[in-house]
């Protein structure tokens, strides 16, 4: 018939509870991190940087617009090395017509030796 309720008043304060907000799971084991964590206590799961919407250039598309000396290296975003690569073909263009002339044909070949070294150039950068 009588009620008596206590209030602590000088109990330390408790703290406040992680949301779920506040908290991710590892992409790896699911352990529930901080949102702002570099990498995870549990696994070896280490937060990589972001990509860009823009995504990065296709090697692929690289190697194809080769064919054009220095032209997928300037697609990759690599503009001094596409210029001298389109430098260089002039004078490989030259010696390669010259062996074409002095081997009746054959050193035309030759160009295609510069076209792969360019293209395999612009596939690796």
């Amino acid at each position: 018939m009588f009620e008596m309720s206590v209030e602590y008043t000088d109990a330390p304060p408790t703290r406040p509870e992680s949301t779920a907000a506040d908290q991710m799971p590892c992409p790896y084991c699911g352990h529930l991190l901080p949102k702002d964590a570099q990498s995870c206590d549990r696994c070896d799961w280490k937060r990589g940087a972001t990509e860009t919407a823009e995504g990065k250039a296709s090697d692929a598309v690289a190697v194809i617009l080769s064919i054009i000396p220095g032209l997928g290296h300037i697609y990759k975003g690599h503009k001094l090395a596409g210029f001298l690569w389109m430098a260089g073909a002039i004078p490989v263009g030259i010696f390669v017509l010259l062996a074409a002339v002095a081997s009746a044909g054959f050193g035309i070949g030759l160009f295609f030796f510069y076209l792969i070294a360019v293209m395999l150039h612009a596939y690796a950068v």
